[in-house]
């Protein structure tokens, strides 16, 4: 299988926006048809999320609020990477910082691209297993969350009736079935 006729090719490229999180680009591009079009996306650091899974056989959850969506939602641990960071170090981190657990044994398991359309972010999912909690949540001075545990049979029926709707949370359960 060949990716010939389906490939862009950047001609020239502009910044929209650059804030603290977020660049917005806007991009021309040659199509395969030798044509030229518009792209517009959000350039992002990526991220991870963590599956992490206590002792129980529970995993760990957090409740946030969500600004863009005005409301709270259910998901995984998870957090940016920052710039020239090594992904199982974000993993660490973030599950420390927001869960007060440590955690022995790290498996990376895949990456997910949760907007393909409009944005090069990707999200790293890891398993943490072997956890040990050293002390409260460290939270970012704006950060504000609760953490949860949920059996993987309470989180798949979270899903199913809609208390989580969050991308990057239900791709990462999907790995919890991976023979």
């Amino acid at each position: 299988m060949t990716d010939i006729g389906l490939v862009e090719t950047e001609i020239a490229s502009e910044t929209v926006f650059k804030g603290k999180l977020l660049e917005v680009r806007r991009d021309r591009v040659r199509l395969p048809n030798g044509g030229e079009s518009l792209r517009e996306y959000i350039v992002h650091p990526g991220a991870v999320v963590v599956l992490a899974l206590l002792d129980n056989g529970n995993l760990l959850f957090e409740r946030q609020f969500r600004y863009p969506l005005r409301r709270v939602f259910l998901e995984l641990p998870a957090g940016k990477i920052d710039s020239g960071e090594n992904i199982l170090d974000t993993a660490r981190r973030e599950l420390l910082e927001e869960t007060g657990y440590e955690a022995t044994d790290w498996v990376h398991l895949g990456v997910m691209h949760p907007g393909i359309g409009y944005s090069d972010e990707r999200i790293e999912i890891f398993t943490a297993r072997g956890l040990r909690r050293v002390g409260p949540p460290q939270l970012d001075a704006n950060e504000f969350l609760e953490v949860l545990e949920l059996s993987p049979a309470e989180a798949r029926q979270a899903v199913w009736d809609g208390r989580i709707t969050d991308g990057k949370t239900i791709s990462a359960l999907y790995w919890l079935d991976r023979p």
